[in-house]
């Protein structure tokens, strides 16, 4: 059986792209939304297994841009957690 929980971190911009690529490689994350300092939702992108590399990369130019635009941010992760049962 499977459940999705929600974790959220706050990161400066310049260390954004480093955490989203530190995310990726654990390899349990379903969704990552980038919110600003108030709250409100700047970019958000599903992570499906299987796209890495250059199908990823896109995703992460994006988000390098994005981070040199903003200060501080926060990054919400959907993780699927497979419990047995």
């Amino acid at each position: 059986m499977a459940t999705t929980t929600k974790e959220s971190f706050r990161v400066n911009g310049e260390d954004l792209l480093n955490k989203i690529k530190e995310l990726i490689k654990e390899g349990n994350i379903r969704k990552v939304i980038i919110h600003d300092q108030t709250g409100k939702e700047l970019m958000s992108f599903p992570l499906t297994l299987g796209v890495v590399g250059t199908l990823f990369a896109p995703v992460l130019a994006a988000v390098g841009a994005l981070a040199a635009l903003v200060g501080e941010c926060s990054i919400t992760v959907e993780r699927e957690e497979t419990k047995a049962g």
